[in-house]
């Protein structure tokens, strides 16, 4: 960055800025968390036996370093390329009628309280409500670092158990929906789209009023034909910035068709999500009837406190998810 002439390519130097940012923001915490823990060394050293202030000080001291040693162990699992990346999560009723409607709506506020936990910040880009209640698919924007890494292990089909409130017999039933998560990638990102490749269909936005919407076709409905991948945005207020945010979903969704291809075996292991929205796909289960439990069958981690997670405490979840995954990774190297 100090050579003669480095910002006068404005492409190169913002690149090399933003790598740098990034290494700061992986090697400085551990330079941080080195020197807390030198200073704690010389300090035990000089403290006596019947100092009780100053032995409660060094142990608070050491609990606050062992929890921010915790956070940077586990950020070491989000290593992989584009994990730092914003999400794009989309959710899909499956087999259930209205019933999976409805909890395709749960879910769309369990990932909503999440990111709001997080201080994430949460973009709605497409919407279809159901016929009777709840919402048949949903598409949002999800950003804040390392979004994609913590929400990639959500991808697959989640089933619910619970007697439904639209059974009027009090019949206990089981709903199903899928849940897909790719990241927002840059435009420097190497994938090459054909504009050949792709049908364009714009429509009518459906959805909450404002300018442009439901009055103009602004809508954008994007298909790589090679492939049959189908992206689409309504939720901007014009059909440039539609198309825009659906070449997006485009290019993530192709992005992770392709890592599927060359990393085939591992995200099979992994918990890749599974194809058909139905019994015996799920990736985890939530329980309402008879009893209350959420498992996750890739990981085997479960909990009793369903309302907890329904209100966006699923970290426990992602980290037994990303853990497994390494453990995995190494197993095979």
């Amino acid at each position: 960055m100090s050579s003669l002439g480095f910002w006068d390519d404005s492409e190169k130097s913002s690149k090399t800025v933003k790598q740098l940012k990034a290494l700061k923001s992986a090697v400085e915490p551990w330079q941080s968390a080195f020197e807390r823990h030198r200073e704690l060394s010389e300090l035990a050293e000089l403290i006596k036996e019947d100092d009780a202030e100053l032995l409660n000080d060094l142990s608070r001291n050491l609990d606050s370093l062992e929890k921010h040693l915790d956070k940077l162990e586990f950020n070491v699992l989000l290593g992989q390329e584009l994990d730092a990346n914003n999400a794009i999560l989309s959710i899909n009723s499956g087999a259930g009628g209205t019933e999976s409607c409805d909890w395709a709506s749960m879910l769309f506020r369990m990932y909503t309280r999440w990111a709001q936990k997080h201080d994430f910040n949460l973009k709605q880009l497409d919407i279809l409500y159901g016929e009777e209640a709840g919402i048949k698919n949903a598409t949002i924007l999800i950003t804040g670092e390392y979004a994609f890494g913590y929400l990639k292990a959500e991808r697959g089909v989640h089933r619910l158990v619970r007697i439904s409130p639209f059974d009027s017999n009090k019949r206990r039933h089981t709903s199903f929906a899928s849940v897909d998560v790719i990241p927002e990638v840059e435009d420097d990102l190497d994938i090459n789209i054909e504009e050949k490749d792709l049908k364009i269909d714009v429509y009518r936005s459906k959805g909450a009023g404002g300018q442009s919407v439901n009055t103009t076709d602004s809508a954008v409905r994007i298909t790589h034909i090679p492939t049959g991948i189908v992206a689409q945005c309504q939720n901007e207020r014009s059909q440039f910035q539609n198309k825009q945010m659906a070449m997006k979903i485009l290019k993530g969704r192709i992005y992770e068709l392709e890592l599927d291809k060359k990393e085939q075996e591992l995200q099979a292991k992994c918990g890749s999500q599974k194809k058909k929205i139905e019994w015996g796909s799920q990736i985890r289960s939530y329980v309402m009837h008879p009893y209350n439990l959420v498992k996750d069958h890739r990981t085997d981690h479960e909990t009793g406190d369903v309302d907890k997670v329904m209100d966006g405490g699923i970290d426990e979840f992602i980290e037994a998810y990303l853990k497994g995954s390494v453990r995995e990774t190494e197993g095979k190297s």
